[in-house]
């Protein structure tokens, strides 16, 4: 009979006119339910796969573990090069621009041609690259590997085609920049020193040519040897033998002195006219001690020699400090006559470059600032004022000031909220920078016109959120938000719940944000939900709070007593779906009873704080500490203006909270929801014996975790923040059980039980093991992991237990997620099971999740995984749209709680929301991630919220301040096709659309059967919507909604990092972004339309400037100061003179040209025709700009001639002797 009803409800929900993947789909309570005629549904879609491309658009943030640095002091752009092999170019504001090598070998060098729009790298896999800058999307020319030597140092002589380049057996090569082919022109060490020399001088370590002649080249060894050798008559002018290392040399412009830095922390100052011995031996930062000799120093690792006409020389060098200072920080010294400045840095100084006014190496550099690149940080320093203060940096350098720990993406804001959050913010910005202009302003950007207000919302281990405008494809902090203000400062030592965290006990979790009501909503590790309200007025304010026992442990009985001195309990044994009306409890007035353990985390602050103008805090909710145990993190969130409410679940349950009361409505476990249509049929189990030894084992086992774990703590955000990126490779994290991750306790001599409700009502899932699998809390991602059992540890996402190595498809979703919970396949059975005591055991640690096998061997909760406020019916038989709470959790179930609440403003504040559960069940693979309502038309339905007021704005006695309420029901505007709505259901395996009220199933896809869904989005894209999703396999796709047809499916991101997955998330417009890396965000788009326009959104990293004119030397320096400017290196180096260099030497590699858009792999016929649409674009662009030049070559042709023509005309009929 059960077949045969299925098969029924397969044809009474069938999807008219056929459907994507299986379109039957039992309805909620079993019954068949008589689905809509295709009139009802008849939804126009005008997406189609034409409308999707996937590109990268703009990165943000500090370039992550920089190595190399360039500067054009003609264009004024900058480089910074990476260890991943990425190059960010920096110009003015909005002139950003990431390139990437393909091979991913470490930046060792970078090398402008100035004034050429051309930059030359160098990599770590001995190959040197040059890129073309003339374009908005910069490409490899060519390129050349070397495969016999390595190298180690580069030289580009200005407006030179021929690049000198060392390599560490102290060898010099000679490149040819246009051609990118080396020359037959080789500089052996051998020759270079002298015969009699026994040892090998080492690696090339500095290589420049002399400002007083061009065909002397200096060539310096790491051993401390010197060699100028002269290009034409290729032998050494002289050579010098130092017994220090060297790092690195610097000329006088002059070109008789020089000075070089080694790595006894000393300076030494070379006169060409006496080689044997330096001129002059600094230690700057060297004293004498008492016994005469002076304090070893650490090596200086580069210094710069720059002349000044005004003034006396800077000598700026990095390193160099005293080692007996322990805990100094990385300094830069400027040295400026006698003046010696330190200045100390935050970070390792990575590499430092003086800016001058000149290019030429041989006039008077007038240095007026000083680049440095740190490991976390770029700084800017001020040259021209005595005190050298830092430009203040217009780029998003301090993304990562904090570890980034969750991001929240919004497009198209109201454009009122940006110059708002912008004007509040500057009133906090730091001052004593520098007045003058930030010196890096090169590159040309205009704001093009497809733009829309864009914020990005960043949270942050310490506690901290920020604000950032991304309109426009930019990036600029409008205002920060400290949420650790709300809490008094932990004390060292003050108990469990201080211990807990203890590193970060404030760190940002989630966010949720409507920036029409401008409610905001922060949800912090230590299990807290701050909610904040906008002002433009400072205000005294006492802090609420509310605190909450959200715990299911099937032992607790709750009397009479606790559950008044605990409004959040609901009436025990109350399984049926009836309305509970909670009241909070001031704050200090828990009985000492339920003060020895109903404890929060953290203490708010409880006398009254004045707060600035902005975001003001309203409310803070805690869980609080059960029986010796920390409350579990909060795993899903949602918040409505329009109906003052907010609601929060984990893996023990919900809890809806009335903000405007400041009540808690609803405090229950996830299976109390059910009430009788529970999908699940589960047992009664008996309760666990022995209570006092686990709760032994639970204080033994905390203590002896807390002194050893403080240590490890920090690293409960490795994978998402720390500054060493500790990828692991897709196989390694699969091949980790999720045993290793999620570990119960198996001291206790009892079977496992599955613990479900705030009563005394423990019940286990009588599934088969093969219809199980472990599951997560998406979209929501833990930073510590919660591991069952009373004697829970804290375990870390990162830390993975390589002795228990077991493979298992879903480790890395367990290592992402810290909960263990179960979902189902949609096989429903009503076998039971019950484990006896050994499997536990033997299944907690040595059992493999394989997809044949998997048990339910530990404590298994279903978690609150999603939740969506909005307009819906909550049975079946509703007539009309009212407020509900759907609830989507682990087990791949969404539930539909029904509220009632008064309309009038008075009565709102007054009289209590009723909830009440309906019993509505549908059911879905996987854990569920996403709800999204549609109307009958297929236009996307907005949450109703209530438009922004200022409650701290002095009262009018003539308005009085109401609140204002926007509601979209869902047949506002359906009047043709009858009411009701469509609601988008997505979990991490598949897709459904439900007709409401009949709840009847219309469409269904199953997205992924070898992989899972991290994050799911209803979007609107084009003037339609869609559903995007990005998979843990790296794909991202797209929807049609409602049908469900796959629109695109690009192979873009193979899921090799944590963080990645912590961070992705999809906005309107098709854009997304994630954490590239612990200090960069990474924004792409989805959209066709938005590829199209990029061209015109980015800025251009060159602009034609005129290479200013050399200095006129003046008759007797030119007469008697060499021949510098008859030096002809073509005439040297090239193939008539020098010969061929041998092929087995180095191996040209023509480049790929294209722009990066190509390089993403789009499959299917929508890849190739965007492959041959961007590549049409890019030859357009180029047939345009020679268009150009040939018309201003043709005019220019036409002027010469005519001037020709006028001055034989003028000099036509003179004698010889006139001229």
């Amino acid at each position: 009979m059960k077949k045969f009803r299925k098969v029924l409800d397969g044809l009474t929900t069938s999807s008219p006119g056929g459907t994507i993947g299986s379109p039957s789909c039992g309805s909620a309570a079993g019954t068949p339910t008589a689905a809509p005629t295709p009139k009802e549904i008849d939804v126009q879609e005008t997406l189609v796969s034409e409308n999707f491309q996937l590109c990268k658009t703009v990165r943000h943030g500090f370039a992550y573990q920089p190595t190399a640095l360039a500067f054009d002091p003609v264009q004024k752009i900058l480089a910074i090069g990476s260890r991943s092999g990425g190059v960010r170019i920096l110009g003015r504001p909005g002139v950003d621009c990431y390139c990437q090598h393909e091979s991913g070998a470490a930046v060792l060098q970078l090398q402008f041609l100035i004034n050429e729009g051309a930059l030359v790298t160098a990599c770590a896999d001995d190959t040197l690259h040059l890129w073309n800058l003339r374009q908005r999307r910069p490409a490899v020319l060519h390129s050349l590997k070397f495969n016999r030597e390595r190298i180690t140092f580069c030289h580009l002589p200005f407006q030179s085609k021929w690049l000198y380049v060392g390599t560490e057996r102290g060898n010099t090569h000679i490149v040819n920049i246009e051609s990118f082919i080396l020359s037959g022109y080789v500089i052996m060490w051998n020759k270079a020193i002298e015969l009699s020399t026994k040892t090998h001088p080492g690696p090339v370590v500095h290589l420049s040519d002399s400002p007083k002649d061009e065909g002397k080249l200096l060539i310096g060894f790491e051993s401390g040897t010197i060699v100028q050798w002269d290009l034409r008559a290729k032998k050494a002018d002289f050579r010098i033998y130092y017994d220090e290392a060297i790092h690195s040399v610097s000329w006088h412009h002059e070109g008789k002195q020089f000075m070089c830095s080694h790595s006894d922390g000393s300076l030494t100052l070379w006169n060409l006219r006496n080689t044997t011995k330096p001129f002059q031996v600094t230690f700057p930062h060297g004293k004498i001690q008492k016994d005469g000799r002076k304090e070893s120093c650490k090596p200086i690792l580069k210094v710069e020699y720059k002349t000044s006409r005004s003034s006396e020389p800077f000598v700026i060098f990095s390193g160099g400090l005293s080692y007996d200072k322990a805990g100094r920080r990385p300094a830069l010294t400027i040295m400026h006559g006698k003046a010696i400045t330190v200045l100390e840095m935050d970070y390792p100084i990575v590499e430092f470059m003086v800016l001058c006014e000149t290019p030429y190496i041989n006039e008077v550099q007038e240095p007026y600032a000083v680049v440095v690149l740190l490991e976390k940080d770029l700084i800017v320093v001020d040259l021209t004022q005595s005190n050298f203060p830092v430009f203040e940096n217009p780029y998003p350098m301090d993304v990562h000031e904090s570890p980034v720990t969750c991001t929240a993406y919004f497009a198209d804001c109201p454009p009122d909220i940006i110059p708002i959050l912008y004007s509040i913010g500057a009133k906090h910005k730091k001052t004593g920078y520098s007045q003058k202009e930030w010196p890096v302003s090169g590159g040309t950007w205009t704001l093009g016109s497809h733009t829309y207000p864009e914020i990005i919302i960043t949270g942050h281990a310490d506690g901290s959120v920020k604000f950032w405008d991304a309109s426009a494809i930019t990036l600029q902090m409008l205002y920060k938000l400290k949420t650790s203000k709300v809490f008094e400062k932990p004390k060292p030592g003050e108990g469990r719940a201080a211990e807990l965290v203890e590193e970060d006990p404030f760190a940002v979790q989630m966010v949720s944000w409507c920036p029409q009501s401008r409610i905001f909503c922060v949800v912090g590790i230590s299990a807290h939900i701050i909610l904040y309200r906008f002002s433009k007025y400072d205000a005294n304010t006492q802090i609420v709070a509310l605190e909450v026992r959200l715990q299911c442990e099937s032992e607790d009985v709750i009397t009479p007593s606790e559950n008044e001195n605990n409004p959040c309990f609901s009436e025990p044994g109350s399984h049926s779906p009836q309305p509970h009306h909670q009241y909070p409890v001031s704050p200090g007035s828990r009985t000492p009873e339920s003060g020895k353990d109903s404890i929060p985390c953290l203490k708010v602050k409880e006398r009254v704080v004045r707060v600035p103008p902005g975001y003001q805090s309203d409310l803070v909710i805690q869980l609080l500490w059960v029986d010796g145990e920390p409350p579990q993190q909060i795993t899903s969130l949602d918040i409505n203006s329009a109906y003052g409410l907010l609601a929060f679940g984990n893996c023990n349950g919900l809890a809806v909270v009335d903000y405007l009361q400041k009540t808690v409505l609803l405090c229950m476990s996830t299976l109390d929801l059910y009430g009788a249509t529970d999908p699940y049929q589960r047992l009664t189990r008996s309760p666990r014996r022995n209570r006092q030894s686990t709760s032994e084992f639970c204080m033994r086992g905390l203590s002896n975790f807390y002194s050893d774990s403080k240590k490890r703590i920090r690293t409960s955000y490795q994978s998402l923040t720390e500054l060493t990126d500790n990828q692991q490779s897709v196989d390694m994290e699969r091949s980790k059980s999720p045993t290793s991750v999620c570990v119960c306790s198996v001291d206790s001599p009892v079977p496992v039980h599955y613990p479900t409700s705030l009563h005394n009502d423990p019940r286990v899932l009588p599934e088969p093991v093969a219809s199980l699998r472990a599951s997560h809390c998406s979209p929501v991602f833990y930073l510590l992991d919660n591991v069952k059992g009373p004697g829970r540890k804290l375990s870390l996402p990162t830390d993975l237990k390589t002795d228990l190595g077991h493979a298992s498809r879903r480790a890395m979703l367990q290592q992402l997620h810290g909960v263990t919970m179960y979902s189902h396949d949609e096989h429903h059975t009503t076998t039971s099971y019950c484990w006896s005591e050994r499997e536990s055991r033997e299944n907690s640690f040595s059992r493999s999740r394989s997809s044949s096998v998997s048990s339910i061997d530990r404590d298994t909760k279903e978690a609150v995984t999603t939740l969506q406020f909005g307009e819906s019916y909550g049975r079946k038989s509703d007539a009309f749209p009212t407020p509900c709470l759907w609830v989507g959790t682990s087990l791949g179930v969404v539930l539909l709680i029904p509220m009632s609440i008064p309309n009038d403003q008075e009565e709102r504040m007054e009289e209590p929301v009723t909830i009440g559960p309906s019993g509505a069940v549908q059911m879905l693979k996987g854990s569920v991630l996403r709800f999204g309502f549609l109307d009958c038309m297929g236009a996307l339905i907005q949450s109703p919220y209530e438009v922004w007021r200022d409650t701290n704005a002095p009262e009018d006695p003539d308005r009085p301040r109401k609140r204002k309420l926007v509601h979209f029901s869902p047949s506002s505007s359906q009047e043709a096709c009858g009411e009701g709505h469509l609601a988008v259901v997505c979990s991490e395996r598949q897709a459904k659309v439900f007709l409401m009220p009949s709840q009847s199933c219309l469409f269904v896809h199953n997205i992924t059967e070898s992989s899972f869904v991290l994050r799911a989005d209803v979007v609107s894209v084009c003037n339609s919507v869609c559903l995007a999703c990005f998979c843990a396999n790296g794909h991202v796709m797209t929807l049609s909604l409602p049908s469900l047809r796959p629109l695109m499916d690009v192979n873009y991101l193979p899921l090799t990092d944590m963080r990645i997955a912590r961070t992705f998330c999809f906005t309107n417009g098709g854009q997304a972004l994630y954490l590239s890396s612990p200090t960069e965000i990474q924004r792409i788009t989805y959209s066709q339309e938005m590829c199209d326009n990029l061209q015109e959104m980015l800025g251009e990293l060159f602009t034609p400037i005129e290479t200013p004119e050399a200095q006129n030397r003046g008759f007797l320096k030119g007469f008697f100061g060499g021949n510098a400017h008859t030096f002809d290196r073509e005439e040297l180096f090239g193939e008539a003179a020098a010969g061929k260099a041998s092929r087995s030497l180095a191996q040209h590699i023509p480049g790929q040209g294209g722009v990066e858009g190509m390089k993403v792999a789009a499959s299917g016929a929508v890849g190739e025709l965007a492959r041959a649409r961007i590549a049409l674009d890019e030859r357009g662009q180029r047939l345009g700009e020679l268009e150009e030049r040939t018309a201003l070559m043709m005019t220019s042709a036409e002027t010469f001639s005519k001037h020709a023509h006028e001055l034989m005309l003028k000099c036509k009929d003179k004698k010889w002797y006139q001229f």
